[in-house]
Formats: C-alpha cells, structure tokens, sequence
C-alpha cells in the first residue's frame, strides 16, 4: 500500500519495493513499445537490477492481470497489453498493491487479533481520504508519461500537478 509517512520522510508518500520494481518493469516495457520491441525475462531483470526470480514474480501478476502479455519462442518475449498511453499508474498500483486500505485495520492489531477500535475510528477515514487521494493522483499520470528523462517527467507531473490545482479552485469558486 502507497504510504505517507510524513515525519520519516519529509512529506513525501512512500510506495513499496513491490510496486516499485513492478513500475520499473513496465517502464521497461513502455520504452521497448517505442521502438516496436518486446523483451524477455533476462533483460528486464538485467536492466532494472533484479532476479530473474523476482522479475518473473511481478510478471506473471501483471500478465494475469492483463498489463503485459507474453509470447513464448524465439522471437518472444513481454509486451504491454494495451498502449502505455492508456494505462494509468492508480491500475498499476492497485494491481501490485498486497497491502490494501481493507487489511490496514486488521493488520495494524497491536498485540490483539483484531483492533479494538473497529466499530468507532477517528483514524480510519484519515487513512482512507490519504489513499483516495493518491489514488486520484495517480489516475492522471500514465505509463507513456513516465518513460524519459527525469527532467522531463517532472516537468510533465509539475503540469499535471497545476491544472489539478485550477480544476479543484473553479469547484470551490461555484
């Protein structure tokens, strides 16, 4: 699960290993579309620093979940299964995620085997409007916006990030 853990990291939000190197490899994938390519296990794995183990775990998730498609032979390999263009980062994380906003409350018990604060939570829809947020956020940045320099990546979230920013005022203004 995306979390935002304000005073370890400055404000920033923190997403996890998993999701991460998931990203990569489909940022991975989103470059070789450019150039009509597909890639095998061993060069995602080599090109984003993992096991072929591990890249072959996040694969196979993200194949059974429609992201990628792979083609055995040869000539095979990994390709995206739509346009990097119309895949959005909130689908992706969703579909990495192994730890959902549902398992919070029960995975965060103390000593318990079940928090004692389930019928009546002050916490709970902090950590819910947090998550929806994000997930918001994360609905506007696709794949295909992801693949270049850093620079220009920041740039485009910077411009995402400002019309946000006006769309939200003109709701409040009416």
């Amino acid at each position: 699960m995306i979390r935002a853990n304000l005073e370890e990291s400055q404000g920033k939000v923190k997403i996890s290993a998993h999701e991460e190197y998931g990203l990569r490899c489909l940022v991975q994938l989103a470059r070789a579309e450019t150039k009509g390519e597909s890639l095998t296990l061993a060069q995602i794995a080599e090109r984003e620093g993992l096991s072929v183990a591990n890249a072959g775990k996040l694969m196979w998730i993200m194949n059974k979940a429609g992201l990628v498609q792979s083609q055995r032979g040869a000539s095979g390999g990994y390709t995206l299964a739509r346009p990097a263009a119309e895949i959005r980062l909130n689908e992706v994380i969703r579909i990495l995620d192994e730890d959902t906003v549902d398992q919070f409350c029960k995975t965060h018990t103390g000593v318990l085997d079940a928090c004692i604060h389930t019928s009546d939570c002050g916490i709970r829809p902090v950590i819910v409007g947090l998550h929806e947020i994000v997930q918001s956020a994360l609905s506007e940045i696709t794949l295909a916006q992801l693949v270049g320099t850093e620079a220009n990546v920041d740039a485009t979230l910077h411009k995402i990030q400002k019309l946000q920013v006006r769309l939200g005022s003109m709701r409040t203004a009416h």
